[in-house]
């Protein structure tokens, strides 16, 4: 799927406005220039980072309702996926995008995406161990296998949140090897990049 195709899914599908898309354009040349030097996203992927990165991240963005949601964290940001995407949506009502990570690199370069892109509502932590989080939203891509997720869940979240993780084709399976309680819910949704792929939404009590 080429750039165009993706551009018209995220305006009519997913109602990012025109001044989000190219608010994202400058996010991505900022992101292929830093990556020729520092390799913050594969270099497989470069020639598709409108489908394999911008779509897959902006996907979340059915399943928030941000009536509702105020503040997300991005557990394992990277280079902005999905936080920076979805701190571009507009029809975010205002909410805060806490982006943790904890490559020295990678926040240097989501400090100057800051920056540029004046994103008021967004900062940016190191660890996701050091504090409790207290988002009532929580995103991962590409972060950790889903049991340590889980315990980040319990341990560290304060209760009630809901995540929205990003997996590939044995999220059913990843799911049932773990004893979730009485206290956790979850379904699964179909991701819209990958047939295989899908997104689990958990709801922590």
């Amino acid at each position: 799927m080429d750039e165009l195709r993706v551009k018209e899914i995220l305006k009519k599908d997913l109602l990012f406005s025109d001044n989000s898309i190219k608010k994202i354009d400058i996010f991505i040349n900022s992101l292929l220039e830093f990556n020729n030097r520092y390799n913050l996203i594969s270099k497989n992927t470069v020639k598709s980072i409108w489908f394999r990165h911008i779509l897959d991240s902006a996907q979340i963005t059915r399943f928030i309702d941000s009536y509702k949601i105020k503040n997300i964290a991005d557990l394992g940001s990277g280079a902005g996926f999905p936080g920076i995407i979805l701190a571009l949506f507009d029809k975010n009502d205002g909410f805060h995008v806490k982006l943790y990570e904890k490559s020295a690199v990678k926040r240097v370069f989501l400090s100057k995406i800051k920056e540029k892109l004046d994103l008021k509502y967004v900062d940016i932590e190191k660890n996701v161990y050091d504090n409790e989080i207290s988002e009532e939203l929580i995103v991962c891509r590409a972060f950790k296998k889903l049991p340590e997720i889980m315990k980040i869940s319990r341990e560290i979240i304060k209760k009630p949140h809901k995540l929205i993780i990003l997996k590939g084709k044995d999220a059913q399976t990843e799911i049932n090897n773990l004893s979730l309680g009485p206290n956790y819910s979850y379904k699964l949704e179909n991701s819209i990049t990958e047939n295989d792929s899908k997104i689990i939404i958990v709801k922590a009590k």
